[in-house]
């Protein structure tokens, strides 16, 4: 039950902070108006109730405690006002302690809601209206009254200001919340967009391949339909496993963009990579370019990535050689070392980048490879077809984003 209320006043003060204000004054005025007339009667004291608290003396005193009500709207006009009202208080004869509350409480709001250029002045008012009041004390009252006043002026400037620094500490720290959550969501952006254009290399590596692949075979079996149709036979099965091979990797990779938490057990294949190569190099010869395959050096797993890069690099290069180099044998070698060094050649009489097709296969092997910092060359061979020679750091596991 306790807890529900302060939880109520909590979200009360903070959504009216003017009523808070208001009722903290009445408060604090009847509490000081009782106070007062308590004091009236107090000869023990002379240097402090020296006038009994009248009417005049309870106007004054409601005054200037009930402008504490505006202190946070209007916090140098509230400090103005009492320490007037302190100093007509305390000339008017009354008892000084009557206005010591209000003139410290609204210091410390000047000095949590302004800057010390500004509320550092603010302070000398504070201290003339209690130095007034030490004055009017008896003589033997009177360093000591000072020195205390001077002390509490001081401290209540001090708390001001330092919840003021707080305040701002704390609008630094929500600014570079806020900031670093917009950059969090950023790279969450960012991350979904490089996603996305893996997904689109893929399925241009995956479509372009094994369509091509499909392409021929047809026109292979539609050409020799009649005319030999065991060959016939052949082109159509190796355009079945092809098709079926093409649906299994799009729907890999188009699984990353389902949301179910049963994405796992799919049941999906992994990327492909290099312990691929040999399916991949039976299609090719199946669709009628022999490939030969050599692999020297010390032959081990590699990082995912940079196996997908490697096996990509030898698919587009392939199919490059199907589609462009015409009647072609191509020659796949791979060496194992500080660096993978993969070579793709062809004796073609064609071009593998046609000036027409705008040399999009070869953008897109260069983009993967500088993903893994690694370098390319392709080009024509001195002595006919044309050449790719890619290497690949095997010591840095990151790509380079």
């Amino acid at each position: 039950m306790r807890a529900k209320v302060v939880s109520s006043l909590r979200r009360l003060a903070i959504a009216n902070p003017f009523l808070t204000d208001l009722i903290f004054s009445v408060i604090v005025a009847g509490t000081t108006v009782a106070f007062g007339f308590n004091l009236s009667g107090d000869a023990a004291e002379p240097g402090y109730a020296r006038r009994p608290l009248d009417g005049v003396g309870v106007g004054l005193t409601l005054v200037t405690n009930l402008a504490l009500a505006w202190r946070r709207r209007t916090p140098l006009t509230v400090l103005g006002i009492c320490c007037a009202m302190a100093i007509v208080l305390h000339a008017a004869g009354y008892d000084s302690r009557l206005n010591e509350a209000p003139s410290l409480l609204a210091l410390y709001t000047v000095a949590s809601r302004t800057r010390p250029l500004v509320s550092i002045p603010c302070t000398l008012p504070v201290a003339v209206s209690w130095w007034h009041a030490a004055f009017l004390a008896p003589p033997a009252f009177t360093a000591m009254n000072i020195a205390q006043a001077s002390l509490l002026v001081a401290v209540a400037w001090t708390f001001g200001n330092s919840t003021r620094m707080l305040i701002e500490r704390n609008r630094r720290l929500g600014y570079l919340t806020e900031r670093l959550h917009h950059e969090q969501d950023e790279k969450a952006r960012r991350a979904v967009t490089e996603e996305r254009v893996h997904i689109a290399r893929e399925l241009h590596d995956v479509v372009a391949h094994h369509m091509s692949v499909i392409v021929i075979q047809a026109g292979l079996a539609r050409y020799v339909f009649a005319s030999d149709p065991a060959t016939a036979r052949g082109a159509l099965t190796t355009i079945a496993d092809t098709s079926s091979e093409v649906m299994g990797e799009m729907r890999r990779l188009l699984s990353v963009l389902r949301i179910e938490p049963d994405d796992e057990a799919d049941g999906y294949d992994p990327a492909p990579g290099l312990q691929r190569l040999g399916p991949l190099v039976e299609r090719m010869r199946s669709a009628g370019v022999p490939v030969q395959v050599s692999i020297t050096g010390d032959v081990r797993p590699l990082p995912s990535g940079i196996d997908l890069c490697a096996y990509r690099v030898v698919q587009e290069c392939l199919t490059n050689v199907l589609k462009h180099a015409g009647p072609a044998t191509a020659r796949v070698s791979l060496t194992y070392g500080a660096e993978l060094e993969l070579r793709v050649t062809d004796d073609g009489g064609g071009t593998a980048v046609p000036a027409e097709e705008g040399g999009h296969g070869l953008i897109g092997m260069r983009e993967r490879v500088k993903l893994y910092k690694g370098t390319i060359t392709a080009g024509a061979r001195p002595s006919g077809g044309f050449e790719v020679v890619v290497t690949l750091p095997l010591s840095s596991t990151e790509p380079d984003t």
